[in-house]
């Protein structure tokens, strides 16, 4: 269960907090609020009804509190009693909180009404207490030394915590100090000053507290354990010799996710007959319309009907109860039913358990291989015995520099999860950090081509290649990487090397940036959310005098790269060339009893056929063939063209044919066939003289593919230059 907290805001209202100070475009008042508003929204953000806080309002121009009839109580007034607050209590207190028109009025009575009320609400019980003054310390305090001590003792007492913010106050610590400083509010400051010190409080700047607002809140929670009972080594039913240490696993860490967005309709009135503007239904009752505390939202509620076919049924669907369906598995595009007690054979019966099955050294573990975060075990706090035996276990792993892997069923009936046991050895405490790992069912093995080198579809091992980096671009990148180290770059406070990105300095952007703007909206739902805290985004980008410092490297890292502007996507021509093939290699259109045939390319189809036979070749002879069905159909095509009207599409599937085999690095493929069709054109074998198509084809440019081009070509330039000549 989270402690018990209970928090008492005091805020100065008075007519001296509406003036503007230099540097700031907003009021004191404003000012004042953004530190109030984040903390009072971080509070309902908790959601938790042990967290519950007070609004008093000092110098206001109206008096409402228990001791009013007291003259020194004038011009205070409760803005709000001590209980949890919801959103429509934030709206109600930006009504409340405003601009009075006195400066009337004593922070030091202020501070007495606020004890008063945490200790009517909190009374003897175990409670977190805080007292929150905001003020910008100008108006009148009754300084009274023994009222004073007696305030420091009621909250010493009580255990209250004091904290006094005040509007340009004076702080060596955070190098702020107002120049021509009013002389009653610089006696005012020493007065409060002196009053958080007895208390053991806090007393500090305005521009402080609000600077180290986007500093996101760590949250802190109780944890639970999730395994309480014996870790054992050995079967001790079978062996007496078998371990058995009583312990308690804990979280270690949890992943902490954005805030949900929950389902919500706008409330209406029932009497008009309109529907929901998001065009979803509020069933079960849901009054449209706003209810006594103002809240104009109503919850979506799912409602489901089940239908069967029916033809005698009308529309030819019948309802059903859902205890009248069966449970279904879908395999393929069919249901599957299982009864219950077939279904029961399928589940694993477990016992509660922990058990060590093996050992690893640390230098067989990939971590890569951890799946989950992290949970500690620790031994029973009150059992000795089991404390000696766990501390035992943990520094035998340690110097064997070795991982225990366990077998966990953390409760019954549970599917068992195989963890990794490390040993963790600290100056006050020593434990075991747990991961999950997976079964051998669970790997996943990929091969992927290497970064060396390319390997060819025939096996060839080319290591010079125009996807591979050559010795220049290496040893550029390897420059350009030392230049952008942030290693060396982060300094401390004295100037001295130090760590440029601390892991206590980052945080998840996404995270703190919702729960900023949720917070913001709640109080201000008509303007802008603000931009994201400097803190949130220092890290988004590499720091600009590294980068500064890194141009001339970058810029000769572009040029070893021959890094170029990418021409604009033409749409309506979209490849992709990487097909997903079914993990288990099979022929799903095979096992569908698809066309078992040998595909082709055809004349009709010719150059989508041929592609499709790329992507679904496996060897050179599959390319091969390929290569040569297409070649046959342009030879075809050229041979029985009337006059130069097929010319067009042949120079179309010749150019297609080059793009391919030389993106498939088998140039020599198409050199074969370039070749080839040379020969028969200048010997007349293609439907008798085709010179005019001979000078199409060199008109453009599809010749022979040399080694400038891929080094796996067979061709040098000379041999591409001298292919055009007639000889």
């Amino acid at each position: 269960m989270a402690e018990k907290e209970s928090t008492v805001y005091i805020v100065d209202v008075g007519a001296s907090m509406g003036s503007t100070q230099i540097g700031r475009d907003v009021s004191d008042l404003d000012f004042a609020m953004t530190y109030i508003w984040d903390k009072i929204t971080s509070t309902v953000a908790l959601d938790r009804k042990t967290a519950t806080l007070g609004v008093v309002g000092l110098r206001t121009d109206d008096t409402e509190n228990e001791l009013s009839h007291e003259e020194s109580f004038e011009h205070i007034s409760v803005l709000h009693e001590i209980s949890n607050i919801l959103l429509p209590d934030l709206k109600e207190l930006r009504s409340k909180i405003v601009l009075s028109s006195t400066d009337n009025g004593d922070a030091i009575s202020a501070i007495v009404i606020a004890i008063q009320m945490i200790i009517k609400y909190c009374k003897k019980l175990k409670y977190k207490r805080k007292i929150v003054l905001v003020t910008d310390g100008r108006g009148s305090l009754d300084a009274d030394p023994d009222s004073v001590q007696e305030i420091t003792n009621k909250i010493k007492q009580d255990n209250m915590e004091l904290v006094i913010v005040g509007v340009d106050f004076d702080d060596a610590e955070f190098g702020f100090k107002e120049e021509d400083k009013d002389p009653q509010k610089a006696k005012n400051e020493q007065i409060f000053a002196e009053l958080a010190e007895s208390c053991g409080g806090i007393f500090g700047t305005l521009q402080q507290a609000v600077e180290e607002l986007g500093m996101p809140r760590l949250k802190t929670t109780r944890p639970v354990h999730s395994y309480k009972d014996q870790l054992t080594l050995g079967d001790p039913v079978e062996y007496h010799s078998a371990a058995c240490i009583d312990v308690e696993r804990y979280p270690r860490t949890m992943v902490r996710r954005p805030m949900a967005a929950s389902r919500f309709v706008q409330k209406q009135d029932p009497t008009d007959g309109s529907t929901s503007s998001t065009g979803t239904v509020v069933h079960d009752g849901d009054i449209p319309m706003p209810d006594a505390d103002g809240n104009e939202l109503a919850g979506v509620k799912s409602s489901r009907t089940y239908q069967v076919l029916d033809e005698g049924a009308p529309g030819g669907k019948r309802d059903v109860d859902r205890d009248d369906l069966a449970k279904g598995y879908e395999y393929g595009r069919t249901a599957v039913h299982i009864n219950e007690s077939d279904e029961n054979v399928t589940k694993l019966e477990t016992q509660k358990k922990l058990e060590i099955i093996g050992f690893i050294p640390w230098a067989n573990y990939d971590r890569f291989m951890s799946m989950t975060v992290s949970s500690v075990l620790i031994a029973q706090r009150t059992n000795s015995i089991s404390i000696m035996a766990l501390s035992s276990l943990i520094h035998a792993l340690f110097e064997l520099e070795s991982y225990a892997i366990a077998r966990l069923v953390a409760k019954e009936d549970n599917p068992p999860l195989i963890i990794l046991l490390a040993p963790s050895i600290e100056v006050d405490y020593e434990c075991l950090l747990d991961v999950q790992i997976p079964f051998a069912e669970d790997v996943r093995s990929y091969k992927f081509p290497p970064l060396d080198r390319v390997v060819t579809i025939s096996g060839k091992v080319i290591k010079e290649h125009r996807n591979l980096p050559d010795d220049a671009l290496s040893s550029a990148m390897s420059k350009y990487v030392d230049q952008m180290d942030l290693s060396t770059f982060g300094r401390d406070d004295d100037g001295n090397p130090s760590e440029y990105m601390p892991m206590t300095d980052t945080f998840s952007p996404v995270l703190h940036r919702i729960d900023q703007a949720v917070r913001w909206r709640a109080v201000h739902p008509t303007e802008p959310v603000p931009p994201p805290h400097e803190i949130l985004v220092r890290y988004s980008n590499p720091p600009e005098e590294l980068v500064n410092r890194s141009k001339k490297r970058l810029g000769k890292l572009m040029a070893a790269a021959d890094v170029k502007k990418v021409p604009p996507k033409v749409q309506g021509r979209r490849r992709n060339r990487n097909e997903v093939k079914p993990l288990s290699g099979l022929n799903v259109e095979a096992l569908l009893g698809g066309d078992q045939k040998k595909a082709k390319v055809s004349a009709q189809n010719a150059i989508p056929d041929f592609k499709r036979l790329l992507d679904s070749a496996e060897s050179i002879d599959a390319l091969r063939d390929a290569a040569q069905q297409l070649g046959k159909i342009i030879e075809g095509r050229i041979k029985d063209s009337f006059g130069n009207i097929a010319y067009a599409r042949a120079l179309d599937e010749i150019k297609s044919l080059r793009e391919e085999m030389t993106e498939m690095e088998e140039p020599a493929l198409f050199n074969d066939f370039a070749r080839q069709l040379k020969r028969k054109l200048l010997a007349e074998e293609l439907g008798g003289n085709r010179k005019d198509f001979w000078w199409e084809f060199r008109k453009s440019k599809l010749g022979l593919v040399d080694k400038k081009a891929t080094e796996t070509s067979d061709a040098t330039e000379e041999d591409a230059k001298s292919f055009w000549s007639l000889t």
